[in-house]
């Protein structure tokens, strides 16, 4: 079984971005969120799997790690092209 990682996060990467184009709020909220707790889950699965060993493939692991970097690394490259200035804190 083929894994695509690249198409994956490419696929995430433009899905996040589209919602940072229509609304920086939305994007910055779904992002941060997203990013958070699939970070909690992919922490608390690695702490589980190092305690007990399970038939958890090591690729469940690397889907975890892309779908986290994805909504992180688009967060933060939105934030560096608007430079932290928001609509949605002017107002």
């Amino acid at each position: 079984m083929a894994d695509y990682y690249k198409e994956g996060f490419l696929i995430q990467v433009i899905f996040y971005s589209m919602i940072w184009l229509i609304s920086e709020y939305t994007g910055f909220l779904l992002c941060v969120i997203m990013a958070g707790v699939i970070a909690a889950l992919l922490i608390f699965a690695y702490i589980v799997e190092l305690v007990q060993k399970s038939k958890v493939p090591k690729s469940y692991f690397r889907w975890m790690l892309v779908c986290c970097l994805a909504p992180a690394l688009v967060c933060l490259a939105f934030s560096l092209i608007y430079q932290g200035n928001f609509d949605w804190l002017e107002g």
